[in-house]
């Protein structure tokens, strides 16, 4: 049955009008509808259900032989000696578990790859999951670490027997748990409303830590399959999987069968390594679409996995292979270009893992992203992209395209196995989310029948197993469902074809158009109301004539369709309404005086059809700025305004826009000044003043009402209480201190380009989000202006392209028998055209054992991300002071953890401080946080202004939160066409390079852009030459250099046409608005340069390299 919020629950009992469901049917929710607020049988919300002996095994059965090669070879018996292993591949006594030689804990054969999936220069093969690597007191063993690296994971005996060796690895890491830190306390920040219902695991049968590459490519360079080996399966029948080739035969894996494989041997294919001919194919039988697995290489920089094609695994050749990231070109190395780079990097590889010594190698930074592309899309020219995959032509025709970096990203590229491995890392697992963000090429599917898990409520996706007869497994359950008859046709070619030739299973993000069975009542306009604070103060700022200058020229702009609705909310010391209804030849003016009891003193005509009164909208607009001009009341009334347009709006849902110029005064939800003057190392006054404001938040995000916070205040506003009415109702807060359209353009230019953005970005009402884990995986706690609604589903009245999440994970039951696990996001939303979407989200990681995997593994830029979020709750759930400490903490804990695990390397103990090198700017942006507004404690800072940087790293985009951070730092005064960008236009842009945030890296005969996020600036050196005065500045000299300059003139010089160039393609890249100042060496505002250089000493803070010391110091202790 559908609820009255547009929401659908399948066999629900009758709804209240206006109260929401407890869950919702497009993502698997509860059975029942219950009043808002009330609890829930735990039942209702977690989906159960039992695994049957025949499917204990959640992966594919990989003792199938269905192994594709035409050379058979002698099958070996149990317990029989096998010819020497060739260098790299693991001898069997590591495989053996359970008295079953050559299989896995999963009772799977291991194989453990191609030479080239090798520790990088060591020539041996990665160890096997869950085992500690050997000691090397053997004189073979010192003699093949001579030759080879370090030794095998153990030697074959005179006899041919595998000798077993279990002893423990000297000065490892101590097992018991990690010492008690504030980092420690942050990783485990959680909230007890939160958790997620037991999840499960994906099916793909082979371990994260062996590739084999061999597994399909014989098909696709034109050899023969050569299933000829495989003895026939006794019991059940076979279960046939599709891959690139077609059926492929799987029988059914039990201990008895795996016995007696016989495994054929692939022949020998140019370009690809031969692996032992006595190991199958872990990947033998899966199906194509969910082999697209790229292992991370350990001796390169940790990127997020992306997972490539059916048919063929993207693997990395002996020699490390250069990743494409999000926004880069095919090929291009990231790091090729950096500014003070180590000289000794390739001395820093430890036991095969990179490490990175903070004493004695400079930070190198990255570059900028050579290639301009929208948020949330990858700018390579082909719409499917394979991180590090330089050769396309072994891939077949059906490739995936993975998640977005900007849409889904994970703090670790390999999921540690067990909640104890996780801890001994000292590394926050999780997730940042941005559900909404702007795809090209987007799939939109229109069908009878949204294909979903009939367990677990999952979306069918690219890594899903499909099955004969019409069925599929699910990856986050493994329950096997049925697939519907249409799914068998391609929308793309209009006949029927192979189901994994659908945009689903080809895509990790889809968006369906769902049927009418996903909402309650036809889809609600698109309604947006706008709340004008008209005061004294307000009307002196000049704020209300550019809104209405803005609104004016987008009017026509606003995301609709015929339908949409709009109304206007003025206030000072009482609430005006408007009456633009038909028939008027002019709007109304309607006052209501009474404050403490708001309430609307007209029906209709207040919330109209901006097409239908769009002559009426205009007047008012052009009007209203002359109707409040000589208004002399300095009272604000914000909290009876907030409630007078709630009862206007709560009906239909939509979004109601706050703007706020001073601390509002009068009638309900008055505040009062609190902020301290005097800096201090404690921080008062981060929480709300009242309660008042979240309470008419929660009411309105009830009805689907979301409110945006647009404050311009040159004095304190507390801002950690208005901005209640945003977190809760997943609305966003705007500040633009000192705003003034005379003595600040610089602020209206930025307000009204923002505001511009606002209007016409694109939007989503009446939405909810729901996180699915592996089970095994459990949502621990939420980071983001949202509203809980049960322990797995969020409450998004609106949701935009800019809304970001954080979602921390827990590991619950460990995932032991899991390969890879899957998080998928499902966001159900009524679009701005009245359609019911559900856009999901699917995310895919290998699961490992072993700790060194998953240190470096780590995506330094995501755990930052992750470290703000739960820094900023940190702060209002404590304080200021131990959010900086857990941060510091977080360093040491990852420092500790990677000697732990390396400690028997002398390089290591020589080491002066090193780190995996994946992490290798972790403590430069954690000292940059600790210098940053939100957390510094010994420079003075607005409390406002601290508030609104918290609140903007709660949603932020990690591309811009990265610069917010750390601001990033380029020359500009010595640009050549040696490293340029051309974009689509034929636009050539110059590439400098990225500097330190030191005064020492500033030259004064230079010119140097310093970006910010939320402002470009340009400082000049007293010494730069006359001619880039002349051609670049448009003034003679650097004298005559105005003081407040913010625009560059568009001169027709080389010189002005790059730089310009430059600053344009900065700007493109965010929709955030950066307004320009040029700064001179001597002047007044030199100090807005010097407070962003993280790297030197500022105050009573640390340098970078006192920092470092500071570090080393208390690891000492």
């Amino acid at each position: 049955m559908a609820t009255p919020r547009g929401e659908c629950v399948r066999n629900a009992e009758p709804v209240p009008c206006g109260q929401p469901p407890l869950a919702c049917a497009a993502d698997g929710g509860g059975t029942r509808a219950v009043p808002y607020g009330d609890s829930v049988d735990k039942e209702l919300v977690r989906a159960t259900f039992s695994v049957s002996a025949a499917q204990s095994k959640p992966n594919v059965p990989a003792g199938s032989g269905a192994h594709l090669g035409s050379h058979p070879f002698a099958p070996l018996q149990h317990k029989q000696a096998r010819p020497p292993s060739p260098i790299g591949v693991a001898p069997d006594a590591l495989n053996q578990r359970d008295g079953h030689p050559y299989s896995s804990h999963l009772g799977t054969p291991i194989a453990f790859g191609p030479l080239n999936s090798m520790r990088p220069n060591t020539g041996q093969a990665p160890r096997a999951r869950g085992l500690p690597p050997p000691p090397a007191g053997t004189a073979l063993a010192a003699r093949s670490a001579s030759q080879h690296g370090p030794p095998p994971l153990a030697q074959p005996s005179a006899t041919g027997t595998p000798v077993q060796r279990r002893v423990p690895w000297p000065g490892a890491a101590p097992l018991g748990p990690p010492p008690p830190t504030l980092s420690s306390n942050l990783n485990s920040v959680s909230s007890a409303a939160v958790g997620g219902p037991g999840q499960s695991a994906p099916p793909l049968p082979f371990s994260s830590s062996h590739h084999c590459a061999a597994a399909l490519q014989a098909p696709l360079q034109g050899q023969p399959s050569g299933c000829e080996g495989l003895r026939p399966a006794v019991g059940p029948p076979p279960i046939y999987v599709y891959s690139g080739l077609g059926r492929l035969p799987v029988p059914p894996a039990s201990d008895s069968q795996l016995k007696c494989h016989e495994f054929a041997t692939p022949a020998r294919m140019p370009g690809v390594h031969q692996q032992w001919a006595g190991c199958p194919p872990h990947n033998a039988g899966v199906p194509s679409h969910a082999l697209s697995y790229h292992p991370l290489e350990r001796s390169s920089c940790s990127q997020q996995t992306e997972y490539g094609p059916s048919g063929s695994i993207a693997i990395n050749q002996q020699a490390p292979q250069k990743s494409t990231l999000e926004g880069e070109q095919p090929g291009h190395e990231p790091h090729s270009h950096m500014v003070a780079t180590s000289p000794s990097d390739s001395s820093n590889k430890i036991l095969g893992y990179k490490a990175y010594d903070l004493l004695q190698d400079r930070p190198i930074l990255p570059k900028n992203q050579p290639k301009q592309a929208l948020p949330g899309e990858s700018s390579n020219s082909s719409p499917y992209h394979v991180e590090g995959s330089r050769d396309r032509s072994d891939f077949t025709s059906r490739e995936i395209k993975s998640c977005s970096r900007d849409i889904f990203r994970c703090t670790l590229n390999k999921i540690p196995e067990t909640q104890y491995l996780l801890k001994q890392a000292r590394l926050p697992l999780g997730v940042l989310i941005h559900p909404f963000r702007e795809v090209r090429r987007l799939p939109v599917l229109q069908d009878t029948t949204i294909v979903r898990c009939l367990s677990c409520g999952a979306y069918i996706n690219p890594y899903v197993q499909l099955m004969e007869r019409q069925r599929w497994k699910c990856n986050i359950c493994f329950r096997i469902s049925p697939l519907p008859d249409d799914f068998m046709y391609d929308p793309s070619t209009k006949e029927s074809g192979e189901p994994e030739r659908r945009p689903e299973v080809r895509s990790a993000t889809v968006e369906f158009i769902t049927p009418a069975d996903y909402m309650s009542r036809p889809p609600q306009p698109a309604a947006y109301l706008f709340v004008l604070d008209v005061s004294y103060g307000a009307i002196r700022t000049g704020y209300l004539s550019s809104f209405c200058k803005v609104l004016l020229h987008e009017l026509d702009n606003l995301p609709g369709d015929g339908r949409t609705r709009v109304g206007f909310v003025t206030f000072d010391s009482s609430v005006h309404f408007y009456n633009l209804g038909e028939g008027l030849s002019q709007p109304q003016m309607l006052l209501v005086p009474d404050i403490d009891d708001v309430f609307l003193p007209f029906p209709d005509g207040l919330l109209v059809n901006v097409h239908e009164s769009k002559a009426l909208v205009r007047d008012l607009l052009t009007n209203l700025p002359s109707i409040h001009a000589n208004n002399d009341e300095p009272t604000s009334a914000l909290g009876a305004a907030v409630q007078a347009a709630y009862q206007l709006i709560n009906l239909i849902g939509g979004r109601v826009s706050v703007f706020q110029t001073c601390l509002p005064n009068a009638g309900p939800g008055r505040l009062k000044p609190r902020e301290e003057q005097k800096a201090g190392t404690e921080i008062a006054n981060l929480l709300p003043a009242t309660d008042f404001y979240k309470k008419i938040a929660l009411d309105c995000s009830s009805q689907h009402v979301a409110v945006d916070v647009f404050l311009m205040g040159a004095q304190y506003m507390d801002v950690a209480s208005l901005a209640c009415i945003s977190k809760y109702t997943a609305g966003s807060v705007n500040y633009y201190p000192g705003l003034h359209s005379s003595t600040n353009r610089s602020q209206v230019e930025k307000f009204e380009a923002d505001l511009r953005y606002y209007l016409t970005r694109n939007i989503g009402f009446e939405a909810v989000m729901r996180v699915r884990c592996t089970r095994g995986l459990v949502v621990d706690t939420y980071h983001g202006n949202l509203f809980l609604r049960s322990t797995d589903l969020l409450w998004l009245p609106n949701v935009n392209p800019e809304a970001g999440f954080g979602v921390q994970i827990a590991i619950e039951d460990g995932l032991a028998d899991c390969n890879l696990a899957s998080i998928q996001v499902a966001v159900l939303y009524t679009s701005a055209r009245g359609e019911r979407r559900v856009r999901v989200h699917t995310l895919c990681l290998p699961v490992t054992a072993m700790l060194e995997d998953v240190l470096a593994s780590v995506d330094q830029e995501a755990v930052v991300g992750m470290l703000c979020k739960m820094a900023v709750d940190r702060s209002l759930s404590s304080s200021v002071l131990d959010a900086r400490d857990a941060m510091m903490n977080a360093c040491l804990d990852l420092i500790q953890a990677f000697r732990a695990t390396l400690c028997s390397s002398p390089a290591v103990l020589q080491a002066g401080l090193a780190i995996p090198y994946g992490a290798r700017l972790l403590p430069l942006y954690v000292l940059a946080l600790l210098k940053h507004k939100a957390f510094r404690v010994d420079v003075r800072t607005r409390l406002d202004e601290r508030v609104f940087a918290m609140e903007q790293m709660k949603t932020m985009p990690l591309r811009n939160l990265i610069t917010y951070i750390y601001p990033a730092l380029h020359p500009i005064h010595e640009l050549d066409d040696l490293d340029v960008l051309e974009l689509d236009d034929g636009t050539l842009v110059c590439q400098p390079p990225r500097l330190q945030l030191s005064l020492e890296k500033i030259d004064r005969h230079g010119c140097y852009v310093l970006d910010t996020v939320d402002r470009l600036y340009i400082y000049v050196g007293r010494d730069i030459s006359e001619h880039f005065c002349t051609n670049v500045l448009g003034v003679p000299n650097y004298a005559s250099i105005p003081e407040y300059m913010t625009e560059l003139p568009p001169l027709a010089t080389e010189e002005s046409e790059m730089v310009r160039n430059f600053l344009s393609w900065t700007q493109s890249r965010r929709h955030v608005y950066s307004p320009l100042r040029v700064i001179r060496e001597d002047s007044k505002a030199r100090h807005l340069i010097v407070q962003h250089m993280v790297d030197d000493k500022t105050g009573s803070g640390f340098s970078y390299r006192e920092f470092l010391q500071h570090l080393k110091a208390q690891l000492s202790e």
